[in-house]
């Protein structure tokens, strides 16, 4: 194991170069803290993301074979994907692979070899990412993509799809459908707001705020919580019975 900085932790794990932010857990109360991979196998470069992107737990592995492993462990809220990788890898070959397993999670592709027909292929089509960001990384322009990417990208498109696809056959209220994007909806707001506090969720305050039962925000937490998009650390009590 060996310490980066005092900051993060890096692990071996059967051959499998590992780091996440454990210490953000001991030394702060638990909050909804962003997941990001990161696919990445330049011991440089990753202790430059653990230094600019303190605020959310990373997961580092070294080629995407390997991030494709760790997502059928658990789905990141991110991908960060640099293009030259461990083993000749070529991270914007497995774009498509990765989109496939994880179609919501937005990918942000590092590179500084790309040429200009390279970076369009990268972002077009069905299965691309999101941005592309050339070596060296701007610290700024990181962060600024990163927090766009949790924001409006993945999860927020697809309730935005669904909305958008509602409004065109005028979906009624009280429909089915329309009551599960809603529910999509309301859930990626809760999580936006989970991430910016360490406070333990106030259901009556939550269910106040949002204009619904508090039944209905515990089964929302239940919801996030079972798709791995927060700990149940921040909820313990998502498994009790709903009121």
């Amino acid at each position: 194991m060996v310490i980066l900085a005092g900051v993060h932790q890096m692990h071996i794990v059967n051959g499998t170069r590992r780091t996440q932010s454990e210490w953000m857990a001991k030394a702060m109360p638990e909050r909804a803290l962003a997941n990001i991979l990161i696919i990445e196998d330049d011991p440089q470069q990753l202790w430059f993301y653990s230094r600019a992107l303190r605020g959310y737990r990373l997961t580092c592995v070294p080629n995407a074979s390997a991030g494709l492993s760790e997502i059928e462990c658990k789905i990141p809220d991110l991908i960060i994907l640099d293009h030259i990788l461990a083993g000749g890898e070529l991270g914007v070959d497995f774009l498509p692979r990765l989109k496939a397993v994880a179609a919501h999670v937005p990918i942000i592709v590092v590179s500084g070899t790309l040429d200009v027909h390279g970076k369009l292929q990268a972002l077009q089509g069905p299965r691309a990412a999101h941005y592309v960001i050339e070596k060296p990384v701007d610290l700024d322009e990181l962060e600024k993509t990163v927090e766009i990417a949790l924001t409006e990208c993945g999860f927020a498109e697809m309730v935005s799809m669904l909305h958008s696809i509602e409004r065109t056959e005028g979906k009624e209220a009280s429909l089915p459908e329309h009551q599960f994007t809603e529910r999509l909806a309301r859930q990626h707001r809760l999580l936006l707001q989970l991430r910016k506090t360490s406070a333990k969720p106030n259901i009556t305050h939550l269910a106040a705020e949002h204009r619904v039962a508090r039944k209905t925000i515990i089964r929302d937490l239940q919801d996030l919580i079972r798709r791995r998009q927060i700990d149940p650390a921040v909820y313990p009590e998502w498994n009790a019975p709903t009121e």
